[in-house]
């Protein structure tokens, strides 16, 4: 029955979506009109569902009948039945009722559904106005302390729309999988520009009229809505959901005061409140949104889900490609803020759980770049955050949790690492190991692997692999072992593409090497 209903997912999708023109439009690298006649559906952006507990899940849509021009709803509240069922046809309805799409939310809905059972997988759908959705599929998490023997997920980000097309997410949704993380950047702020795949739909966006139309234009894509409709996702952004690079309330190039820079992340942040499958606790309240959180899947995992954003200090001094060697000034600075450092470090100590998972969205491996002028680290990343990097390290050692995973985004490549207690120190113990993920887009086609990379590799022995082709990864979760394989296209820069796995590696529990398979 599942793969049916994923085939199905998959049609009901192609059916609804009208991004064929405009992907036409951008691929002709014709502007988009400001009013586009493209669609005129209530529920043009599709459906979504996150956030899975053992006895809740958050279902999602967003009213927007002209997408691309502010969502084209009348300024009122607009009421809006929801449905849960047991079955892909929607004939056993278990949970309904009515929530209120309101226009100070965008129309946005997000419905905590109530009352369902663990580890079940359940269909849903919302209507309105005499539409229909289509049906999305969802799965809540097992019971609390539950033995589990297997989890199955798949983690992705950097969505560039313009650098290219969203394939990668089509074979996602085909895939078996309990799971989507998203590890930021699901959309780019920046403005549009010519001789590109696809077209942004205005200049850098600043404003929540203009992040809410950029969320629209990425909402659109058929691929996106197939991989949202299939399997619940749990989301944390990184940087270009506000401004590249940002830092706190530090703008990447300081170029407004802090309290302006606060006023756009504030518009930032709700935009993509409405635009995300998460819960009511993470409505953000002005520029603050409580992002970071865990979600348990039985006795088995523990995924902490990071914010390396909101909370961090300034980088240090970097040259124009984020390079520097300036890595060990105040010992004080921090990547999640003394609250959240707290609260990861007592989550660690607990050892309730064969694996814990850390979702975050910069590379946590140390990567020394030799250069002509002298080795350099790429310092918005963890890099960058040395004493940082080594609290959470040791907080790993004195806490013996055993099996622990970073998983991480924002490089546009693969690499594979072993997580070392000191980087410094080749011959300190092994605490975890990081898979960093590569991009869905950004970036264009992608490259192999060349001299200037297999320098790094050799610069750095805790360093396993890299690939730099697009795509996302694929996590198979046991009691004793994890498995991680590395999906890859060889084009973003047209639709269709196939993928392929060039590279696995299996982490056993108690030894924590990834090795490859």
């Amino acid at each position: 029955m599942h793969d049916l209903s994923r085939r199905r997912l998959l049609h009901q999708t192609a059916a609804f979506s009208s991004i064929p023109l405009l992907g036409s439009l951008a691929a002709c690298g014709t502007t988009f009109p400001s009013d586009p006649q493209i669609d005129g559906r209530l529920f043009s952006l599709g459906v979504a569902s996150g956030e899975p507990w053992p006895e809740s899940v958050v279902i999602w849509t967003r009213l927007a009948r002209h997408p691309l021009n502010g969502g084209g709803m009348p300024d009122l509240p607009i009421a809006v039945r929801w449905e849960v069922a047991t079955d892909d046809r929607m004939r056993n309805i278990v949970r309904k009722g009515i929530a209120t799409a309101l226009p100070k939310d965008g129309h946005a809905v997000h419905v905590e559904v109530q009352g369902l059972l663990p580890h079940r997988w359940y269909w849903y759908r919302f209507s309105a106005e005499g539409e229909e959705s289509q049906i999305g599929r969802t799965r809540t998490a097992p019971a609390a302390g539950q033995r589990l023997e297997a989890l199955r997920l798949a983690f992705a980000s950097c969505q560039n729309y313009e650098r290219g097309y969203f394939t990668a997410y089509r074979h996602m949704a085909s895939e078996d999988l309990d799971l989507v993380l998203h590890l930021g950047d699901y959309i780019y702020e920046g403005g549009s520009h010519d001789r590109r795949p696809r077209r942004h739909n205005s200049g850098e966006v600043t404003t929540l009229a203009e992040y809410r139309d950029r969320y629209a234009l990425y909402k659109l894509d058929p691929n996106l809505q197939s991989a949202h409709a299939a399997f619940p996702w749990a989301v944390v952004s990184d940087d270009h959901e506000v401004d590249n690079n940002y830092a706190n309330d530090l703008e990447n190039n300081l170029s407004v005061s802090p309290a302006e820079f606060l006023k756009r992340r504030a518009a930032a942040y709700k935009a993509y409140y409405e635009h995300m499958p998460l819960r009511r606790a993470a409505a953000p309240r002005g520029p603050d949104m409580q992002l970071y959180r865990t979600l348990l899947f039985g006795d088995l995992a523990a995924i902490h889900l990071l914010d390396t954003r909101q909370y961090r200090s300034d980088q240090p001094n970097k040259d124009t490609a984020g390079l520097g060697d300036d890595r060990h000034g105040d010992p004080r600075a921090t990547m999640l803020g003394p609250k959240q450092e707290a609260w990861l470090y007592a989550n660690l100590a607990k050892r309730d759980h064969v694996w814990n998972v850390l979702a975050q969205q910069v590379p946590m491996m140390q990567r020394r770049r030799p250069r002509a002028n002298g080795t350099r680290y790429e310092l918005d990343q963890w890099d960058g955050y040395p004493a940082a990097r080594r609290r959470l390290t040791d907080a790993i050692r004195k806490s013996a949790t055993q099996g622990v995973i970073v998983l991480s985004g924002d490089e546009h490549e693969n690499w594979v690492s072993d997580l070392k207690a000191n980087f410094d120190d080749p011959t300190s113990p092994t605490v975890g190991a990081e898979f960093v993920g590569t991009s869905i887009s950004s970036g264009g086609n992608g490259y192999r692997t060349t001299r200037q990379f297999q320098r790094v590799i050799a610069a750095n022995p805790h360093i396993k692999y890299h690939n730099g082709r697009r795509g996302y990864v694929r996590c198979t979760v046991g009691r004793e072992t994890w498995r991680t394989d590395l999906r890859v296209m060889p084009y973003v820069t047209r639709p269709g593409a196939p993928i392929r796995t060039p590279a696995s590696f299996v982490v056993k529990r108690r030894m924590l090497n990834p090795l490859q398979v």
